[in-house]
């Protein structure tokens, strides 16, 4: 178990913006960085990181958290996992206490995926530059293909010796365990239940994930026989699914996000050939077809995509019919196509490195024309062909979501095609009105899908800056009193800490001030008084809790709730002063409007309810005794309530 003093010291080092920064491509947008939620699908940025706080809170689908728990959510790690791995980015010495054996098998068969993978890492990379064959055939490979060393070791690319079990019994011999070579796909068992290698004779590519774990491989055969497959890739396992993972991207993610551009070609030689010509924002999607999870990945880091296709026209005419997605997830695409016979491998190899970087710059054509024209060649002169064409064309403009976008692409077809823009226009809206009412038609009643009750839907942040407020089906579903409750956490937590400096306070801190006008009042929400209750415990143990230790609580529930209470996606833009001249108070600057305000809100919807209460056990009582002694209490309640309303009308601005 990792030392309370550890884990003290890796939250306080750890940077908010940094490690979310590593898997998100961010923004700032006032007092707060904005960008794409990892954890869900949006096109509008709802993911807000506030640096001041340390935490992430996504406005759209309610995640939130500190630095451990993004690192958690994202990477599927546990605790301690989280906690090593920032530990590691920042060069921290873990100190641990002896783990139960119960710790060590929860935290271990995940962990052991990873350990097995980066092993068998090690050893292709050790059999390609230390032994005899890997030398000879695997390293002689490369360097044939015109790879350089830097290149190789950069990559950590290996050579697998063509012998049915090396890298198993080399792994069990170094205490790996058969279960997780197995689950792994590193070792593959036989009918008579004997373990052997699934990569032989084969040059190894290591997969890494976004944080530079080894998670999969792909191997590449160096025999002549067409009965054996050219690639190998590591099958589904815990840790490695390739439908989410990009090749290169551990190595591409900081150079996409400083360009603002992600050059995507197919296969692990591409990557290489295009980092050897200093172009280091390049992946693969090499062992499947670009999937959705891939396009998401890319534009966390940039909305910008270049395609380096391979010469061949029959190749690239297929993988035309397969762009239209990233179209409709909003990224902007250029494609870049090489001489017939050339991928992008060969082309650097031919041209050099300096010519190929000038190339691709110059090259560069946005798809939607590019797909124009290529499609026109085909059909030359045939009437038939060029209105199927047209049609194919207005489709992949129907997918951009930016209508604006998609008018400029229209008037630049119009030209292209020899056709009126207003034939086009019109085409245009029937796909979009078309696919809009199957949509309607085809979707079931949906929950709004944020995470909290106080959160307004995602579609009220669409217009930056607008004021949102909840509809009346929302509205209808918060308890007033809930809101009350939760605008006394909010204030405890942001102003506690502060000096109460108003009459009659004693210069006590806020927290304390709020805690002491509490002792009559009983919350109904049990995440509330959980919060009260803490709060007020450690002001009798003597200390001050700070706003962190909610924040960062191991309590999921408890970091939640104060992340949503204390975090807005709303920022007051500079320009009301700087180009208006308009001063708008800040909260903190009258404390005590807030702070005596909520609080005789909140009492005001305890003695509004007392007051009902009281009303109706009138109405229902018999005895006439009894109910002038419940009258009695009605008036006293009452008066109260008076007091109150007049506070709340007058003093509370002073």
């Amino acid at each position: 178990m990792i030392t309370a003093e550890t884990i003290e010291k890796i939250k306080e080092t750890a940077r908010i913006e940094e490690v979310v920064g590593d898997f998100v491509h961010l923004k700032k947008r006032g007092s707060s960085l904005i960008g794409n939620c990892p954890f869900h699908g949006e096109k509008t940025p709802s993911f807000h990181v506030s640096v001041n706080k340390g935490i992430y809170k996504c406005f759209g689908c309610g995640v939130a958290g500190d630095s451990v728990r993004f690192v958690m959510d994202h990477e599927k790690y546990t605790y301690p996992e989280a906690l090593k791995y920032l530990a590691t980015k920042y060069n921290i010495e873990v100190e641990e206490t002896v783990e139960s054996k119960e710790q060590i098998e929860l935290n271990s068969a995940r962990e052991s995926l990873y350990i097995v993978s980066q092993f068998a890492a090690n050893y292709f990379e050790e059999q390609l530059w230390n032994s005899d064959d890997g030398k000879a055939i695997g390293l002689s490979y490369f360097k044939e293909r015109g790879f350089r060393e830097d290149i190789i070791k950069k990559f950590n690319l290996g050579y697998s010796p063509d012998v049915w079990d090396a890298l198993t019994l080399e792994a069990v011999k170094n205490q790996h365990a058969e279960e997780y070579l197995e689950k792994t796909g590193l070792s593959i068992r036989n009918d008579k239940g004997k373990l052997y290698d699934r990569f032989r004779g084969r040059v190894m590519f290591p997969i890494h994930n976004f944080t530079g774990r080894v998670i999969g491989f792909g191997g590449r055969t160096l025999k002549t026989d067409k009965n054996v497959p050219k690639y190998v890739n590591s099958p589904e396992s815990d840790i490695y699914h390739k439908s989410n993972v990009l090749y290169g991207l551990y190595h591409a993610k900081k150079a996409i996000r400083d360009q603002d551009n992600c050059y995507l070609v197919e296969g692990y030689a591409d990557v290489l050939a295009v980092h050897q010509a200093y172009i280091e924002n390049v992946v693969a999607s090499s062992g499947t077809s670009l999937t959705i999870e891939q396009i998401k990945l890319i534009s966390r880091f940039t909305q910008n995509v270049t395609i380096l296709y391979d010469g061949d026209a029959a190749g690239i005419k297929a993988s035309l019919r397969g762009l239209d997605m990233i179209l409709e997830e909003g990224l902007n695409v250029k494609v870049v196509s090489f001489p017939d016979g050339d991928d992008p491998d060969s082309y650097m190899h031919k041209v050099g490195a300096g010519a190929f970087k000038t190339y691709i710059e110059e090259q560069r054509k946005d798809f939607i024309l590019y797909k124009a024209n290529i499609l026109l060649a085909e059909a030359g002169k045939d009437p038939i062909k060029r209105a199927g064409i047209i049609r194919d064309i207005v489709e992949s403009i129907a997918k951009i979501p930016d209508n604006i976008k998609a008018s400029v692409f229209v008037r630049e077809c119009s030209h292209l095609l020899e056709i009126e823009e207003r034939v086009l226009l019109t085409e245009l809206n029937a796909i979009k009105l078309a696919k809009s009412k199957k949509a309607v038609t085809s979707s079931a009643p949906k929950s709004s899908g944020y995470g909290h009750p106080d959160m307004p839907p995602d579609d009220l942040f669409a217009e930056e800056g607008a004021v949102a407020a909840p509809t009346q089906s929302t509205t209808e579903q918060i308890s007033s009193d809930l809101l009350q409750e939760h605008e006394i956490v909010r204030l405890l937590l942001t102003f506690g800490h502060e000096l109460a400096t108003w009459e009659q306070t004693d210069n006590m801190y806020v927290g304390s001030f709020i805690i002491q006008n509490l002792s009559d009042v009983t919350f109904d929400n049990e995440m509330c008084n959980r919060v009260i209750d803490y709060y007020r415990t450690e002001l009798e143990n003597g200390q001050l809790p700070t706003i962190n230790q909610f924040l960062r609580s191991e309590d999921e529930e408890i970091a939640n709730l104060a992340i949503t209470l204390t975090t807005s996606p709303y920022n007051l833009s500079e320009n009301w002063l700087n180009k208006h001249q308009i001063y708008v108070k800040d909260e903190s600057q009258n404390i005590k409007a807030a702070v005596l305000g909520g609080l005789y809100h909140l009492k005001k919807r305890k003695v509004d309810k007392m007051l009902t209460d009281l009303m109706n056990q009138i109405k229902e009582e018999k005895d006439v005794t009894n109910q002038d002694i419940l009258m009695g209490r009605y008036a006293q309640v009452k008066n109260v309530e008076r007091t109150i309303s007049k506070f709340l009308g007058s003093v509370i601005v002073k």
